[in-house]
Parts: structure tokens; C-alpha cells; sequence
């Protein structure tokens, strides 16, 4: 806490503006089934995947379309599905950007059953 009072008062901030510092972009999290969810392999605090080779590259070419966007997977601990979670400047390129990396761990990372389905349009 002592730490950032000192920033606060470095920065002449207020708690206000310290507050107002971030904003939480919109946001989609879906669930991939997969034939084992040891297939997805992660680092970099499971920001990064290392494995199916390619992926993480994938991901990051999807990413590249969207603007303020990110996306990362990681394995689930207790079942066999990957969790994706994206987010981007509007809700609709969230939705989008989750569906397209969804997409690439069905088919690069062992997914089972049908594809994901694509978001619905508003």
C-alpha cells in the first residue's frame, strides 16, 4: 500500500486518477472440447501457448486483425477442454476474435465434436 501512495504522490494523482488509469475492454471467454488438454502446453503465466507448435503463432496473426485486442488459451485443470479468452475495442471483435481462436485450437489442438460456432450477429 505505502508503494503506491508513493507513486500517487510522485505522479501528483489523485485516487481518482489513479482509478481512471485503466478500463476494462469488452471481453468473451469460451470452452474448446479437446481429446486431451495436456495437447495445449503454455507460458509467460499462460499468456503464451508453446504447444501444438503453431498456434500460438496463429493466435497471434488472429490478434493482429482486431484492434486493441489480445487473446491467450490454456488448458483446463480438470476436464478435457482449452479455455479462450479474448478481448478487443468493441464487444462484437471480442466475440469475433474468441470464435476465430476457438477455431484454431479445434483444429490444431485435437478438438472433438463439432466446431465452434460462430458468434451471433447483433
Amino acid at each position: 500500500m505505502l508503494l503506491v501512495e508513493s507513486i500517487l504522490e510522485a505522479r501528483l494523482w489523485s485516487l481518482e486518477d489513479w482509478n481512471s488509469a485503466y478500463t476494462d475492454l469488452p471481453n468473451r471467454l469460451l470452452k474448446v472440447k479437446v481429446e486431451d488438454r495436456n495437447a495445449i502446453q503454455t507460458t509467460d503465466s499462460e499468456r503464451k501457448a508453446t504447444s501444438p507448435v503453431g498456434l500460438q503463432m496463429a493466435i497471434d496473426t488472429t490478434v493482429a486483425k482486431y484492434s486493441k485486442s489480445r487473446s491467450f488459451v490454456r488448458p483446463s485443470g480438470t476436464e478435457d477442454v482449452v479455455r479462450v479468452y479474448a478481448e478487443a475495442d468493441n464487444q462484437t471483435s471480442a466475440d469475433q476474435l474468441a470464435y476465430d481462436v476457438a477455431v484454431l485450437v479445434h483444429k490444431l489442438a485435437g478438438g472433438v465434436g463439432d466446431p465452434p460456432t460462430p458468434p451471433m450477429s447483433s
